[in-house]
C-alpha cells in the first residue's frame, strides 16, 4: 500500500525498511519509494492488554519522460507520514480486539503544511489465532475507515490464513490473497495478488488545458507478484518481490475527488526488497 492509499489495514510489522522500484512504463513514468516503519507495543497489565504506538514514513521520487500539458515540477517528490495509536485487548477466550487510529499527512510539501495535507484513518478488528494447532490458522474480521477513499462509511476487512500442510499455506482476503510454499524453515516462495495505491494532496492546484483544476493525486493498482522470503528468525525476515500490475490507474483529481486527468493507466513492473520484523 505503494501502500499509502491504505487499502490495507495498518501493518502488523513492528519494524520494516523497504525499497521499491517501478521502472519506466509506456506512460513514461518511473517511481522509487523509500519506506520506514516502527511500531512499539507496550504491555499495560497482566491481562496482556497492549498499547501500540508507532510511525510510518514513505517518500516517493518520480521521473517523467512523457510530455504533459502542464507543469510537472511539483509532481516529482511526495511524502506520507502516518502516526499509529492502537489498543489490543482480550475480547473473550477466543478473540482479541484491535483498535487503531492513524492520523496522516500526505503531500508534496512545497510550502510547509496546509490543512489539505491532513487525513484520518481508523480500523477496528477482531483477531483469532491458533498458531499451535495441527493446521495453524488466523482470522481477522473488522471494519476500516479511510478518509481518502471518498466513501463516508467504514468498509469491511476480512483476512483468513491457514497452514494446511507443513510446507504449504494460503491467505484469503483484501488487500492481499496469496499461496505460499515453505521450502524449508528459512526459505519460502509466495505467489500473491494484492491491491496497492496512494492518495496525496497537491498544495498548489494544477490548471489543466480544459479549465479543470487538479488538487489531489491518486494511484490504484492490482498486482500479481512472486515473493522470495528468507527467515532470519521466527519474527525477522528479508524479502525480494517481483511483480507486474494487472490493473493500474494513476489520476489527478479535483477537490471532490472527481477525475480530471489520467496520468498513468499502463502496466508497470514492480521490484521491491526489504527487511521486516513482524507480529506474526
Amino acid at each position: 500500500m505503494l501502500c499509502c492509499y491504505k487499502l490495507s489495514a495498518q501493518s502488523t510489522d513492528i519494524f520494516r525498511l523497504e525499497y521499491l522500484n517501478i521502472p519506466e512504463n509506456d506512460a513514461g513514468i518511473k517511481t522509487q519509494r523509500y519506506k520506514g516503519l516502527f511500531n512499539l507495543p507496550i504491555k499495560l497489565n497482566e491481562k496482556k492488554d497492549y498499547l501500540i504506538t508507532g510511525i510510518e514514513y514513505n517518500r516517493f521520487d518520480r521521473d517523467y519522460s512523457a510530455n504533459l500539458p502542464f507543469d510537472k515540477s511539483e509532481l516529482i517528490r511526495f511524502h506520507i507520514i502516518d502516526l499509529n495509536v492502537g489498543y489490543i485487548t482480550k475480547w473473550n477466550e477466543n478473540w482479541n480486539l484491535v483498535t487503531i487510529l492513524t492520523p496522516r499527512m500526505a503531500s508534496n510539501f512545497v510550502t510547509g503544511t496546509v490543512t489539505g495535507d491532513f487525513f484520518m484513518n481508523a480500523t477496528v478488528t477482531l483477531w483469532k489465532e491458533r498458531p499451535k494447532a495441527d493446521k495453524p490458522y488466523r482470522i481477522v474480521l473488522g471494519l476500516t475507515y479511510n478518509s481518502t477513499t471518498g466513501l463516508p462509511v467504514p468498509l469491511p476487512l476480512v483476512n483468513y490464513y491457514r497452514r494446511f500442510h507443513p510446507n504449504w499455506s494460503f491467505t484469503l482476503g483484501i488487500p492481499k490473497s496469496s499461496f505460499t510454499h515453505h521450502i524449508t524453515k528459512k526459505h519460502s516462495l509466495e505467489v500473491a495478488l494484492l491491491l496497492d495505491g496512494y492518495f496525496i494532496n497537491l498544495q498548489n492546484d494544477i490548471l489543466l488545458e480544459d479549465g479543470q483544476v487538479a488538487s489531489k493525486m491518486s494511484l490504484t493498482s492490482l498486482l500479481g507478484t512472486l515473493v522470495y522470503q528468507y527467515n532470519i528468525s521466527d519474527r525477522m525476515s528479508a524479502f525480494a518481490m517481483f511483480g507486474q500490475s494487472v490493473y493500474q490507474e494513476g489520476i489527478l483529481r479535483n477537490d471532490d475527488q472527481g477525475k480530471v486527468f489520467i496520468l498513468n493507466d499502463k502496466p508497470s513492473l514492480y521490484i521491491r526488497t526489504g527487511l521486516k520484523i513482524g507480529i506474526f
